[in-house]
């Protein structure tokens, strides 16, 4: 039986989208299954005290996790899918993180679009604040997605930008590994110093 990777997401996140087409190609070059889980970056945030730019942009594109939360209560084996056409549509197509967006990648993974109408009432927001707290309580309270779960050990990260490919890919994953299976290791950044760079 294949090894099985948690991997938990918002799709709004640039960032977060880098790192899930890495952990694709890295579970194919190493034959492991990846299990999405959506993220809320909304309900991780609501109660701080953010930038109201930032507030903004999460209140303008809460749609997408609301819907990746309801494709995720109804056809969980198809939230990958969903992710990766509505990632498509917003990074590689510069398409709005919108109502409309999501209904396109909805119809592109053959689910039906009245997904996006239930969703959109908040139907499936408490499963979404409950998959997001289980993301938490792995990585704790400071940080958002991307979270990787492999086993019992859980990260926040990699935030890379671009992503490596081929054997680069391969040595980031085993590196990230062993840092994080490492007792008492919490953190290894430096500064940003690009934008997200989609290739």
């Amino acid at each position: 039986m294949a090894q099985k990777v948690e991997f938990w997401f918002d799709p709004s996140c640039p960032w977060t989208w880098i790192t899930s087409r890495w952990l694709v190609e890295v579970s194919q070059l190493r034959d492991f299954d990846i299990v999405w889980n959506p993220f809320r970056l909304w309900h991780l945030n609501e109660d701080k005290d953010i930038p109201q730019e930032y507030r903004t942009h999460l209140e303008e594109a809460m749609i997408g996790a609301q819907v990746a939360s309801g494709v995720f209560a109804l056809f969980p084996q198809k939230l990958g899918e969903f992710y990766s056409e509505l990632g498509k549509l917003h990074f590689d197509e510069g398409m709005p993180k919108d109502a409309a967006t999501c209904a396109a990648a909805l119809a592109a993974v053959e689910l039906d679009t009245s997904i996006l109408d239930q969703a959109a009432t908040g139907e499936f927001d408490g499963l979404g604040n409950e998959s997001t707290k289980r993301g938490l309580a792995l990585v704790g309270e400071d940080v958002g997605v991307p979270i990787i779960a492999v086993g019992d050990v859980a990260f926040f990260g990699p935030v890379l930008s671009p992503a490596p490919h081929g054997d680069d890919a391969i040595k980031l994953w085993d590196g990230t590994l062993a840092l994080a299976q490492i007792p008492g290791f919490f953190e290894l950044k430096r500064t940003r110093d690009t934008d997200p760079i989609f290739s």
